[in-house]
């Protein structure tokens, strides 16, 4: 079976493939994306028969890491792949936010987009090449699809920017961003950044957009070969001009009065809006033939364009607020007392109740994935209960929008986290949204970073983030871009741009637009005026907490890190780890021992800084080194004809000879040293062949005066002992 094949060069001259006709030809559009030994199976199926009564586009992507794909087996019980991972739900969310808004406004059939990495290559990373393949199966299909877009990974080392790098070469990176885009406009970008500036993001954002022009006309071209140029026939909603003109004429004016009314309150905007549908609502005749679901969708356009209107006309937003102005700030740290570290952080009616916890090595998250393996040492966890809205609905575990605002503070804050080195500590930070009215992950950045620093975790500078909106008119070319905006202005706007980062540059972003047609121009006074407020936001949080504690929490677990000689570390964990148990089990303490370039590492982790040093000089004393000439105190630990064995470092004994002990001469052991008794002892030998201990006490004690040596040859050494 021959399959129909595209080529894409990239400028390192590596090539992507896509072909189609080959696998899952019974789905709508299917096609299989290669780079390297990286292979991508996306597949598309609509279904030809729209549902009733709704106003959303149903579509669901689901990307999937085979483990076969790697050569690998699941781990866990049943040895299967089951529910997607976090790695795949972001993955999945990429593509999602890229195709979504190329579909048409009114498009109600349920359309689903599995996405399949059957082979890996660790040179050829998968996530920059899911939306590609995404939208090439919608293209080679019969979907009404506006596109096609792609995806494509960009990473800026040097001065240089490099298209869909390797890992290799995404660890020296300065910026690491994913961007998706069509031929004419940017779609959605999200990544990670080291402090850079807003010119270096509108370079990545461009070198990335000239790669994808190229991979979306492949896909025209592959259409066109594949004779798949012609779409189904989609009739759409079915529009009642009169009942649109009806209901605009009866509430548009009114509902902008609202808009423009300035009311900060959002339940009290909301009852404003709600006042003027059900008057209107009531106003119609009960006999009346009109579509509900027509009038419901009618009301919600005459009220997103009242209010869109209303911020254009007046340069004043949905709460009175100016386009720049950020919505009042209270913070607080230290305000959950049992917490290693906690903040509250509070902006408008979004709040954000934040806890650090400080764990060990041992707490660190495990991942598990086809080409994802190893662990973390730093985790965020962001929460976003119902009532945060006044809402009612079942827990049911993290959804996918929980997953991907945690993972944008996670990349926002873990620029700033000291490296593994520096820090022994596995650090999660959990987000509460207590209160949601917009920007609850930037409200989430803004608490995680005073939560670290009231921990007194020493993070390299801190960090805030704002969200940027943006409402335009294609017809007049006006548009007014929002700083810190609110739930409504995310719902009605044309853009959400969530920046982040420190005094000195963006650690993070994620951009998802639209509407066609953004110029750079207006993205860069976008990143501008996000300078200004989160700089702003810097500053309210400063007033709070300006930099880290100098000390953890009295109730914080301490941790020390020693390293230790490569051989000492059998000698600390002891025979089938007796020694090391011991220690644990007196001391209160977790002890974590490792092997890193020829050295041992010896991390000592308790609740206590007694329990800690208590642990540590146990430790130490079975790695030191015993020095001639050293005086040392001793425990007797058996007594022998000849003399006395004496513990003098723990593990370590060594012999008290019968002529060591005194100056004066011993006629026998009886009476002189007791099992269990102290003594005080110098270590005056050690056995260059035998490694034995020779200890004297005799030598601390003043010499009699006139007193002879004995002749050399008169020890009585019979049956002697073999120190340990």
């Amino acid at each position: 079976m021959k399959a129909i094949e595209q080529k894409i060069s990239l400028a390192d001259g590596r090539e992507i493939t896509i072909e189609t006709g080959k696998l899952a030809r019974q789905a709508d559009g299917s096609v299989v994306v290669r780079m390297g030994n990286t292979m991508i199976l996306a597949t598309a199926v609509s279904l030809k028969e729209a549902k009733e009564g709704i106003d959303f586009l149903p579509l669901s992507v689901d990307y999937q890491e085979k483990f076969a794909s790697a050569g690998k087996i699941p781990g866990g019980f049943l040895k299967r792949e089951g529910k997607l991972s976090d790695h795949e739900v972001l993955v999945s969310r990429l593509v999602d936010r890229a195709i979504r808004p190329l579909f048409p406004d009114d498009y109600g059939f349920e359309t689903q987009v599995n996405i399949y990495l059957i082979s890996a290559d660790a040179d050829a990373l998968p996530d920059s090449l899911a939306a590609l393949a995404a939208s090439a199966a919608l293209t080679v299909s019969d979907i009404n699809f506006n596109g096609p877009i792609s995806e494509a990974r960009v990473i800026k080392v040097g001065e240089d920017y490099i298209i869909n790098p390797t890992p290799a070469q995404i660890e020296n990176a300065e910026l690491n961003l994913i961007v998706a885009a069509s031929i004419e406009n940017i779609m959605m970008v999200e990544g990670e950044m080291k402090e850079v500036s807003e010119d270096d993001m509108l370079g990545a954002l461009k070198a990335a957009h000239e790669a994808i022009k190229d991979q979306c006309k492949a896909q025209l071209e592959l259409m066109e070969k594949a004779g798949k140029s012609e779409k189904r026939e989609f009739a759409g909603f079915d529009e009642d001009e009169d009942l649109k003109k009806l209901i605009f004429d009866a509430v548009y004016d009114k509902f902008y009065t609202v808009a423009s009314s300035g009311i900060a309150n959002k339940n009290k905007r909301k009852e404003g809006f709600s006042e003027i549908t059900n008057e209107f609502l009531d106003s119609l005749p009960e006999d009346h033939e009109y579509d509900e679901f027509k009038i419901k969708r009618y009301l919600k356009k005459a009220q997103k364009k009242a209010a869109r209107s209303a911020v254009l006309d007046t340069n004043k937003r949905l709460d009175g607020r100016d386009l720049e102005e950020v919505r009042p700030i209270w913070s607080e740290v230290n305000y959950l007392p049992s917490a290693h570290g906690s903040a509250v952080f509070t902006r408008g009616e979004t709040q954000s109740l934040t806890s650090v916890t400080l764990g060990t090595k041992l707490d660190e998250q495990m991942i598990d994935g086809a080409m994802h393996q190893g662990y973390n040492k730093f985790i965020l966890h962001y929460n976003f209960p119902a009532f945060s809205t006044g809402e009612v609905r079942p827990n049911r575990g993290p959804g996918r929008r929980e997953v991907g605002h945690g993972n944008l503070a996670f990349r926002a804050l873990s620029e700033v986290i000291p490296p593994d080195v520096d820090n022994p500590y596995t650090i999660r930070v959990v987000s509460d949204i207590l209160e949601s009215n917009g920007s609850s992950s930037m409200a989430t950045v803004c608490a995680g970073s005073l939560a670290l620093m009231d921990a007194g975790i020493k993070i390299k500078a801190p960090v805030s983030g704002i969200a940027m909106g943006m409402i335009s008119d294609p017809e007049t070319g006006k548009y007014a871009i929002l700083s810190d905006i609110l739930g409504d202005e995310d719902h009605l706007g044309d853009m959400d741009f969530k920046v982040t980062g420190t005094a000195n540059g963006i650690t993070a972003c994620q951009m998802d637009i639209k509407v066609d047609g953004l110029s750079y121009d207006v993205l860069k006074e976008a990143l501008e005026q996000a300078n200004r407020g989160r700089l702003h936001i810097l500053g309210e949080m400063n007033k709070t907490l300006a930099a880290p504690r100098e000390d953890y929490k009295p109730h914080a677990p301490r941790s020390i890190t020693i390293k230790i000689e490569k051989e000492m570390i059998g000698a600390v964990i002891g025979p089938g780890g007796k020694i090391i148990q011991e220690i644990q089990k007196e001391t209160g303490s977790t002890i974590i021992i490792e092997e890193v370039d020829n050295k041992g590492v010896v991390n000592v982790f308790a609740n206590d800084q007694k329990s800690t040093d208590a642990a540590l000089a146990r430790i130490k004393a079975i790695i030191a080194v015993p020095e001639v000439g050293e005086v040392y105190d001793g425990v007797v630990k058996s007594i022998m004809p000849f003399g006395a064995f004496i513990e003098f470092m723990k593990g370590k004994e060594g012999l008290l000879h019968i002529s060591e002990i005194t100056w004066e001469r011993l006629e026998s052991m009886d009476g002189v040293l007791e099992e269990g008794e102290e003594v005080k002892i110098k270590l005056i030998d050690v056995d260059k062949k035998s490694g034995k201990f020779r200890l004297s006490r005799k030598v601390l004690l003043p010499k009699p005066e006139g007193y002879q040596s004995r002749p050399k040859g008169n020890d009585r050494t019979d049956n002697k002992r073999k120190p340990r």
